[in-house]
């Protein structure tokens, strides 16, 4: 949900994920404390494909999130878990929503997710690891959902 409320910005920079999209194209270059990644739509849809679109983004900070969730239990367990491997694709193409967000209360909907777990682990372990990867930050942060304020910076 967005929310109309204007608030005054804080003064930390390091605190703010910056997306800048210059004056031609649709590439978004993206900066987060010291990372720096650059966001794009497809040729199709009129960006040059330097990077993941918005929607795979999120998709991006689901898998990455349930992934690095999973292996910090394994890891505070003790569980043999060799390797987590999150695959996400959201069920319908993202294009409707680019072009109706103007007029239309757009978004993913379904998120289609494969977990795949690789170890010697017993089958509650396995099950167990499978539970935890619903407990995501991430995941519930989406499942909740998310108020958007903007905020003004001073001048």
């Amino acid at each position: 949900m967005i929310v109309s409320d204007i608030r005054k910005a804080p003064t930390d920079a390091n605190q703010w994920v910056r997306a800048r999209v210059g004056a031609e194209g649709l590439r978004v270059d993206v900066s987060s404390r010291t990372h720096h990644l650059v966001a794009d739509e497809p040729r199709a849809l009129g960006g040059s494909d330097a990077g993941p679109t918005p929607y795979e983004l999120l998709l991006t900070a689901l898998a990455s999130c349930t992934a690095m969730t999973v292996r910090m239990y394994a890891n505070r367990k003790g569980w043999p878990l060799q390797e987590a491997v999150v695959r996400l694709r959201q069920a319908r193409p993202h294009e409707p929503d680019c072009e109706h967000c103007a007029t239309q209360r757009v978004g993913m909907g379904t998120i289609e997710r494969h977990v795949e777990l690789t170890g010697q682990l017993t089958e509650e372990q396995r099950a167990r690891l499978f539970e935890i990867a619903d407990r995501c930050p991430i995941k519930q942060t989406l499942e909740r959902g998310i108020s958007v304020v903007n905020v003004v910076a001073d001048p």
